[in-house]
């Protein structure tokens, strides 16, 4: 039986690995669908045709008729709407898309009752009070494409006929990013570029940079409270670079569970995509006689803040993971822009966390609103800093 996908954000990281695992195993996949933002119009249509994907969207309107042009005879959708509607195109929906622009596309999927292969972590902390109720849609699931929160996927799987109450804590792993070990004092003059050189993924510049602050896993901490429900104080972060175990789940007998590869994002993505089978073609093998060691440390809450403050806004809870979303966004784009330093990043979330409240949103608007809202204050913060 062949699987349909339709596949978000396609010219990214994400959804490129996307292609090449359904390449993999093209028996068992098709993409019928393909949409990204517009940035790289050549590659969204090369992929189109590659795919034969009868359904394409660009998120920039002013792309479309580029697009429509390029391509004869496929449906051409565009602005976010038309992203968003791929989410009801096929079987699954890969939402590869960055940043708090993804939560139309989480939510489309949702409502439309299907399976969410979530790449896009923002839609979920910022949209949680949105797309809680929209999880509740029969035949709706979200099965994450995070590499920790796929292995804590896994990890409870194993436990399943325990049920949740046998959980005594998640501990999410984190490679450290490009400083690790280096003081808050060493971290006052970094660069862009020593941001982006991250020892381990290849990812996109946001993600790269936010991974390098350890804000990626404090998102990530917001994330798996609100995927699996677990209580922030049992969800622990620890540092481990070499990045071969991605995730543990501890029981309350003590027994913990562990999902090792090597580092390979197309391994979450075709669990996601097979779920609850597995792919025949493996991503991330260990070479066993290779591996010779796992190292763990703390993290240093001194010289990465970020982390901190993500557990304080998970905590507060309501719009506040919006509002440090948001702000978070901003700062990061102010820092790659050369606006702000990285050192700067933390202060200016903590910062709007102290003078803004996230309220509590129960509607798309209200959520879109509490986003504009700690853009808004993050900009202010950081234009008073220059």
């Amino acid at each position: 039986m062949v699987t349909t996908v339709a596949l978000a954000g396609s010219t990214g990281s994400i959804g490129t690995q996307t292609l090449e695992v359904v390449a993999a195993e093209p028996e068992r996949y098709q993409v019928v669908a393909l949409g990204a933002g517009g940035g790289q119009v050549d590659l969204l249509v090369t992929q189109a045709r590659a795919t034969g994907a009868a359904v394409v969207a660009v998120a920039d309107e002013t792309k479309a008729l580029e697009v429509e042009a390029a391509l004869p005879g496929v449906e051409v959708r565009a602005g976010t709407k038309g992203l968003a509607s791929l989410g009801a195109e096929a079987d699954v929906c890969v939402n590869g898309v960055v940043g708090f622009a993804g939560l139309e596309v989480t939510l489309a999927t949702l409502e439309a009752g299907r399976r969410l292969a979530l790449a896009n972590k923002e839609s979920l902390i910022a949209g949680a009070p949105v797309v809680q109720p929209a999880r509740r849609t029969p035949g709706a699931e979200i099965v994450p494409v995070d590499s920790e929160h796929c292995a804590i996927h896994m990890c409870l799987r194993s436990g399943d006929p325990t049920g949740p109450d046998r959980v005594a804590r998640i501990v999410l792993t984190a490679s450290g990013g490009p400083f690790r070990g280096r003081s808050r004092a060493d971290l006052a003059q970094v660069t862009v570029d020593e941001a982006l050189a991250h020892p381990t993924w290849s990812m996109g510049p946001k993600i790269t940079v936010d991974s390098s602050t350890l804000m990626n896993k404090g998102l990530e901490v917001i994330e798996a409270h609100e995927l699996f429900g677990t209580p922030y104080d049992a969800i622990e972060v620890v540092v481990h670079p070499q990045s071969i175990i991605h995730s543990m789940v501890e029981f309350t007998d003590g027994a913990t569970v562990a999902q090792l590869s090597l580092p390979d994002m197309r391994l979450p993505i075709g669990y996601a995509l097979a779920h609850p089978d597995r792919l025949a073609a493996p991503f991330g093998r260990i070479d066993w006689g290779q591996l010779s060691r796992l190292d763990f440390e703390p993290p240093d809450l001194d010289a990465f803040p970020c982390l901190r403050l993500a557990y304080e806004a998970g905590r507060a809870g309501g719009g506040t993971p919006a509002l440090l979303n948001a702000a978070n966004e901003v700062a990061v784009e102010a820092f790659l822009g050369g606006a702000l330093t990285w050192s700067g990043i933390p202060d200016v979330l903590e910062e709007v966390l102290s003078r803004h409240d996230g309220g509590d949103p129960d509607s798309v608007e209200a959520v879109i609103e509490t986003d504009r809202r700690g853009r808004a204050a993050a900009r202010t913060v950081i234009a008073g800093r220059s």
